[in-house]
């Protein structure tokens, strides 16, 4: 009877099993290969930072899709962008021109010099995801080490404990975390843990054998563990000294979501990527990904190098151009910075109330981490049912990466609703 009360009180609690939920899931689940563990709401509409469920139950949402939707969910101009390219060219290949690939491409090098970032971008190889933009980036480096040593002794490639680079068999052999490998071992050979964030352990991760040396500037899945200005030049002075390329993972990070355009964007010159991947709100939900070269990466790519069907179809380009231009507006990037400090506030606000479970806060912007100090899905549940979504990051941490438009009140709003999901917790 306890337990009907509290469901009752509660303003959106998880459907039951008897509910439109539980049925559809019933129907289709079968059919799905069970790579996820989903909670049972079932998702049919959003709105800005508003997403409804099968049972119009409404859910503010601090996840944006994983980072994707930093315009927020279903952005007019986003939609009618996808509505109107739909009908006028979806796909044509890559074996001829159309006009948004190059479109995209020219705007990611012009907003990139134009911000202060990676001061030497000269070309874009356009793909589909993520995962497949950190694999292209991987391949560039790999071409780039047998162009430099032509004796094939220069193919190792370094990536950091606490990386998250892709589920793909070379970006994943990059993500050093048994959890995600061991399944699928052996892993693609020639991949090397370095230790992130310890200058004293770069020279001997990072070789003469090595070609490239992958690092995200901000860790997401690992727990938004942020990489110190130190390390990323102490480690791009290393890659120079050694031929290696290096390789900044700006998935998660970048577009806008620190408050600068690029999350490397305060590094000095020197510290800038031989190489840039980017995806997520790249497309605000469509997927695209993209890969930013310079030119001693890009002119060591030849023609048949690499490829991809769907990468740079127009409808992808065409949002993505889009993206682009609205989130290297500075105005958003400086509300980008004032919400951060809104989320790093009531954190302390947080950290007063509740001294034996929420510890310190962590990251740049719109990427931000809470750590805890025991498991936190009971208060992710908690929360959920009370209208609100909240995703993890490595161990016991909320990680925050909501869109760049949500309002100071949306904020505000969240955060209460997360206060009094940890409150119905300490009872």
């Amino acid at each position: 009877m306890q337990l009907l009360q509290r469901e009752v009180a509660l303003p959106n609690p998880d459907p039951s099993h008897d509910s439109p939920s539980a049925a559809l899931v019933a129907e289709h689940a079968p059919y799905m290969v069970a790579t996820y563990a989903r909670p049972p709401p079932v998702f049919v509409q959003g709105e800005g930072s508003w997403i409804w469920d099968i049972e119009n139950r409404r859910y503010l949402d601090f996840t944006a899709g994983i980072a994707v939707n930093a315009l927020g969910h279903c952005d007019p101009e986003v939609a009618r962008i996808i509505a109107d390219q739909s009908r006028t060219l979806m796909h044509a290949s890559n074996l001829y021109y159309n006009p948004w690939t190059g479109a995209l491409s020219k705007l990611l090098i012009d907003k990139t010099l134009e911000a202060g970032c990676m001061h030497d971008a000269t070309a874009v190889f356009v793909c589909n995801s993520g995962s497949e933009a950190n694999e292209g980036a991987i391949k560039f480096a790999r071409k780039v080490g047998k162009v430099v040593d032509p004796s094939g002794n220069k193919t190792e490639v370094v990536s950091f404990n606490g990386a998250f680079h892709g589920r793909t068999m070379g970006a994943l052999s990059a993500t050093h975390n048994p959890k995600y490998q061991e399944p699928f071992a052996p892993m693609v050979p020639g991949f090397v843990q370095g230790k992130y964030n310890d200058i004293a352990a770069i020279n001997d991760s990072v070789t003469e054998k090595t070609c490239g040396v992958i690092v995200e500037p901000i860790q997401g899945e690992g727990g938004v563990q942020v990489a110190t200005d130190e390390f990323l030049v102490a480690l791009a002075k290393r890659c120079r000294e050694v031929g290696a390329t290096l390789i900044y993972d700006e998935i998660q990070c970048g577009l806008s979501r620190t408050g600068t355009f690029w999350a490397h964007g305060s590094l000095p010159k020197e510290a800038h990527p031989d190489i840039l991947t980017t995806a997520k709100a790249l497309g605000n939900g469509f997927p695209v990904g993209a890969v930013l070269v310079n030119k001693g990466v890009g002119e060591k790519i030849k023609v048949g190098d690499h490829g991809t069907t769907f990468g740079g179809n127009p409808v992808a380009c065409r949002v993505a151009h889009y993206m682009v231009s609205r989130l290297s507006d500075p105005q958003i990037q400086a509300d980008v910075l004032a919400k951060g400090n809104l989320f790093r506030d009531r954190f302390q606000k947080l950290h007063d109330k509740y001294p034996t479970l929420v510890k310190e806060s962590r990251g740049r912007g719109l990427i931000l981490g809470l750590q805890l100090t025991e498991d936190p899905a009971p208060i992710i549940k908690a929360a959920r049912e009370r209208g609100l979504l909240i995703i993890t990051a490595g161990t016991n941490t909320l990680r925050f990466v909501p869109s760049l438009t949500m309002t100071e009140e949306e904020i505000n709003h969240g955060l209460d609703v997360l206060d009094d999901a940890i409150a119905s917790m300490q009872s």
